[in-house]
């Protein structure tokens, strides 16, 4: 069993979690989870609550390969009123913020979120760390290589699990020792990893325990789930892969899974809980 002080409220994993993904973007790859309207955010929120959700993942950028990176200001535009509104309305939801810049992550949590999702690993911002570590709220610690411009361009490993095992440890250290202590590991499946290589880390999944920290894998609906199927990302094979791919990762370790589909993640949750009681 794990715990995450978020802000005195305890968020404890016990058993594993869903994290549903709000996109208040125009242009995430997955056109099923963009929310713009403020009442939209709302009914989305409220419905992935109700589908079992414990955490809703806000972010308002797109991060997929190749996606035009906006500056801090546009996309404190985007997220700090849906991040009020949720607050507000579902004080019982655990916010996360889907950010790699310090100051949306400082505005957020000011704005009610309890969590923040670095894909960056403090990469591309040198305030990420300092900031999260005087916030002193949860961190999403990931993997990526490059950013999401290059991430593709830089796919190459002599060991993919090694490597990005090294990686997260040595950034787990690091984290520690400037004040973060409260951590999800995420190994960054699609950020700078091929089909095969998001396989490789899929299957050796469990070697991730070592870091003794919570895993949380976001692989729905990801473009090496519906290339291999040849299907798109809003087929619903992708959705029935990502479903069958969320019970092996949750049977190799997995903590929390971040997803589009809460009701479909909470169903497999109730299986494995059965299957592994």
């Amino acid at each position: 069993m794990f715990t995450l002080n978020c802000k005195g409220r305890l968020l404890v994993v016990d058993k594993p979690l869903v994290m549903g993904i709000l996109n208040i973007t125009p242009d995430s790859f997955y056109s099923g989870s963009r929310v713009q309207a403020a009442d939209e955010v709302l009914r989305r929120a409220e419905q992935m609550l109700k589908d079992g959700a414990t955490i809703l993942d806000i972010g308002g950028q797109s991060t997929r390969p190749g996606s035009v990176k906006l500056e801090p200001a546009e996309e404190l535009d985007r997220v700090i009123a849906p991040i009020e509104a949720v607050h507000r309305h579902f004080p019982e939801a655990f916010i996360s913020v889907d950010t790699f810049y310090a100051a949306v992550a400082e505005a957020a949590v000011k704005a009610g979120a309890d969590l923040v999702n670095d894909i960056s690993a403090g990469a591309l911002d040198e305030n990420m760390i300092s900031t999260v570590a005087g916030l002193q709220v949860p961190y999403v610690l990931m993997h990526m290589k490059g950013s999401p411009q290059t991430m593709q361009q830089e796919a190459r490993y002599n060991d993919v699990t090694r490597e990005v095992l090294d990686y997260l440890a040595a950034k787990k250290a690091e984290l520690n020792k400037a004040g973060i202590k409260d951590l999800l590991i995420d190994p960054g499946f699609g950020f700078g990893k091929t089909v095969e290589h998001n396989f490789t880390l899929l299957r050796d999944l469990r070697v991730f325990s070592l870091l003794q920290t919570p895993l949380l894998l976001g692989i729905s609906r990801k473009s090496f789930i519906w290339k291999t199927l040849g299907v798109g990302p809003a087929d619903v094979l992708s959705l029935q892969g990502s479903t069958a791919l969320h019970m092996a990762g949750l049977i190799n370790g997995a903590a929390v899974l971040r997803v589009h589909d809460v009701k479909e993640a909470t169903g497999v949750i109730r299986l494995y809980s059965s299957l592994y009681p």
